[in-house]
């Protein structure tokens, strides 16, 4: 059996899909088709695997219900549009656990420096980071407010002349 027969379906998905952001770093997503096309284009299997659209549309998709793969290599943008996971994304609570890269073991040499890329040029990007929402940025925001002024003392203060 050759070599490339024993990279794993997921595998090369995330393989193609780490291209298609390295090679187009302005583009936030791609469409299922150009991830496809993008693995049977790299070759990494003699014929482009029946799995590798399953992959793409759901095995891999952290944020959609696992069936029954719970990887979390890719992330859904929007109907038939993917783009790399990465940490601090949303995903469904089922794919807890499941594996977001490749083990670089497991990968061709030539592919492993993609692992270096994504934890470094495109891994930290996340727009639902921790601390990255506005709303949650706010936190202890109003604590100066009460900082002078006990809460109790305050009620009090608004309530001096009521009947």
């Amino acid at each position: 059996m050759p070599v490339a027969h024993r990279l794993k379906v997921a595998d090369e998905v995330w393989i193609a899909t780490a291209l298609l952001h390295r090679e187009q770093p302005a583009r936030e997503d791609f469409s299922i088709k150009e991830i496809v096309e993008r693995a049977r284009e790299e070759g990494l299997s003699e014929v482009l695997r029946a799995g590798v659209y399953v992959h793409a549309i759901q095995h891999c998709v952290a944020n959609r219900p696992p069936n029954p793969a719970r990887y979390r290599m890719l992330f859904e943008t929007g109907p038939n549009r993917r783009r790399l996971y990465r940490p601090g994304d949303h995903f469904h609570p089922a794919r807890h656990g499941g594996k977001c890269v490749p083990i670089a073991t497991q990968l061709p040499g030539k592919y492993r420096p993609l692992l270096t890329w994504h934890a470094t040029a495109y891994g930290g990007k996340s727009p639902r980071a921790a601390g990255a929402d506005p709303l949650l940025a706010m936190k202890g925001s109003g604590k100066a407010l009460w900082a002078k002024e006990h809460a109790d003392r305050y009620v009090g203060r608004l309530r001096r002349g009521w009947q």
